[in-house]
């Protein structure tokens, strides 16, 4: 295993902090005895021990995984000198990060997590997992404006992929994301000649936000752990029944 998935598998931060305190030379490496500064790229063996600034670092057996319904105006950031960033709003005591941002305007599920192999397959648009939005707009919609949601508009140079839109109201519809472009929705409001008034995410593959108040989070069950990671095409893993932390 790569040295900075190891770190990151432990829960001590992410790859790519893992990368910059390997390349401050923070990270040493223990193997039959002697041990050698970490490189980037090193990877690790069975038997290898690893210090991170003289401290032993620890794969994790048990994984933290929950969902947060984030209120307007709080940012997914890691940035502590962001005081509206997600992980200080959360407060959960250990390292987590974001399974995918939501914009500072939106609000919803957030996934949040300390397993770097689950982020990091859910952050790749090319593996084409589901989210789920309710979204209002400043005007009636129509069934041209419909159409041409669910066929596709040009934003950010491409064009977005076909998806699944269906109208709730005079001014307010769902809409299933297969794919993360930044401020995608309301980009695509935006070319069609529609202002978003309310974007509100509500479901992460099988992870639905439900009646989670605004503000508050809960862990996972094992039965979501576990369907979550099969629908992202990942071996199973035990699970307790209730939650990881």
């Amino acid at each position: 295993m790569r040295i900075n998935k190891y770190i990151s598998d432990a829960g001590v931060c992410s790859r790519r902090e893992a990368d910059r305190r390997i390349a401050e030379g923070r990270v040493f490496i223990e193997t039959d005895g002697i041990t050698r500064k970490a490189d980037p790229g090193t990877k690790v063996g069975l038997s290898d021990r690893v210090f991170l600034d003289g401290i032993p670092v620890t794969p994790k057996k048990e994984r933290v995984y929950l969902i947060y319904n984030k209120p307007k105006g709080i940012v997914c950031t890691r940035q502590t000198s962001d005081p509206d960033n997600i992980i200080q709003a959360v407060g959960y005591d250990g390292y987590i990060t974001y399974a995918g941002r939501l914009d500072k305007d939106s609000t919803g599920l957030v996934l949040l997590t300390d397993d770097g192999e689950l982020n990091n397959t859910i952050a790749k648009a090319v593996n084409r997992h589901e989210k789920e939005y309710i979204c209002e707009v400043g005007r009636d919609i129509n069934e041209d404006f419909l159409r041409r949601m669910r066929e596709g508009v040009p934003v950010l140079d491409t064009v977005t992929r076909p998806c699944i839109v269906r109208k709730i109201s005079a001014r307010k519809f769902s809409i299933v994301l297969t794919q993360g472009l930044n401020r995608q929705i309301r980009r695509m409001c935006g070319y069609l000649g529609y202002s978003v008034v309310s974007l509100k995410r509500i479901r992460i593959q099988n992870l639905y936000l439900g009646d989670l108040p605004e503000g508050e989070w809960r862990f996972l069950t094992s039965k979501e752990i576990t369907d979550l990671r099969r629908s992202c095409g990942m071996e199973e893993k035990d699970c307790r029944e209730e939650s990881y932390g």
